[in-house]
């Protein structure tokens, strides 16, 4: 009998872990797991383990400073992580079996602010470096005025994109158009892939706070509603272009917040097709409920429920929202891991290490 994420996988979905902790890359792999995410949480989170001190040690002892260890050491476990899933992207002919490799999300720090031009350009040197000699790697560029600007010269240089932070139609489309102009400046389209992780349950919690005229039952499907409305935009847009890989739809931020809704809501209701990024915990709670999970992406609520949403739901404040709340989660979180490796680095001096 087929275990709970074997069903989900069954329906269409690609499961990638959200995680690059090299014993859980190997267990999720096992579970069907065919690609895997990296952010700076997850690496300070493996730093603190302690399981890596080998390796901060012999970073230390050749002199690097803890920002250049912080982007060292995620290298080398997302490069790890590439080598699991490499026989996935030779299998699928660079369909699937990515890693997707976070830029620097200082460059949108709020409080060090840096010219937009400036940023644009941070974002291609970075892409191309953290890029190459990586087949398997996806670079994750943020849905910024910066991060779209920069995405047709990334598609063009042949990146595979991952454009991560976004969370209305308008970002969507604007960095599904500048992903797909630079694409088409390529010598080849045998290759080019991208993907747009649109966060879901973020959308939920800003309709639950900002929009309290909105019944409970449409607040809590706002963000599914607005996922799935994107990914039918971009089912319908890549339908007759020439790109012969699935430029996709990644369903990320699909934990739930509210204590009242089932654990697995939006992983089964957005089960179905393309790809979902899912902690290892969630993975592991999704085994342990016993269900079938069967395709459920192209099913919409009622009208009634879809009505209301679009009443009562404003777009660009939604998108202010929930960007400047976003781009605080992306950068503090770059310097809780430098902060994270001083401390360890001064515990380790403490040590003798």
């Amino acid at each position: 009998m087929p275990t709970p994420l074997e069903t989900l996988i069954a329906s269409g979905t690609k499961l990638w872990l959200d995680s690059i902790d090299p014993e859980l890359i190997v267990t999720n792999r096992k579970l069907g797991a065919t690609g895997a995410t990296s952010n700076p949480i997850i690496v300070a989170d493996l730093i603190r383990s302690n399981r890596f001190d080998d390796r901060l040690a012999a970073q230390l002892e050749a002199g690097h400073d803890d920002t250049a260890i912080a982007w060292n050491l995620t290298d080398g476990l997302v490069s790890e992580a590439q080598e699991i899933f490499q026989p996935v992207w030779e299998a699928t002919r660079g369909n699937d079996g990515y890693v997707s490799f976070e830029l620097d999300p200082l460059i949108e720090d709020t409080e060090a602010p840096m010219p937009h031009a400036e940023r644009v350009q941070r974002y291609i040197e970075l892409g191309l470096h953290w890029s190459k000699g990586h087949p398997n790697r996806m670079i994750k560029v943020p849905a910024t005025p910066a991060g779209i600007d920069a995405l047709e010269t990334l598609a063009a240089e042949g990146l595979s994109l991952n454009v991560t932070l976004v969370f209305t139609q308008r970002q969507y489309e604007a960095a599904r158009d500048a992903v797909w102009r630079g694409a088409q400046r390529r010598a080849s389209l045998a290759l080019f892939k991208s993907v747009y992780s649109i966060f879901v349950s973020r959308v939920d919690v800003y309709a639950q706070k900002h929009v309290p005229m909105l019944a409970a039952e449409a607040a809590g499907l706002v963000g599914i509603v607005n996922a799935k409305r994107m990914w039918q935009q971009n089912q319908t847009f890549w339908q007759g272009k020439d790109a012969p890989l699935d430029q996709e739809i990644v369903f990320a931020s699909t934990g739930t917040k509210n204590a009242d809704d089932p654990p697995d809501k939006y992983i089964a209701a957005l089960a179905g097709s393309d790809i979902q990024t899912n902690p290892p915990k969630a993975n592991d709670l999704v085994q342990t409920l016993g269900k079938s999970y069967t395709r459920q992406v192209d099913q919409m609520p009622d009208a009634s429920i879809l009505d209301a949403i679009d009443r009562h739901i404003d777009a660009t404040h939604l998108e202010s929202i929930l960007m400047e709340e976003g781009l605080a989660k992306f950068a503090d979180p770059q310097k809780g891991l430098i902060a994270t490796l001083g401390q360890r680095r001064a515990q380790m001096a403490g040590t003798g290490r």
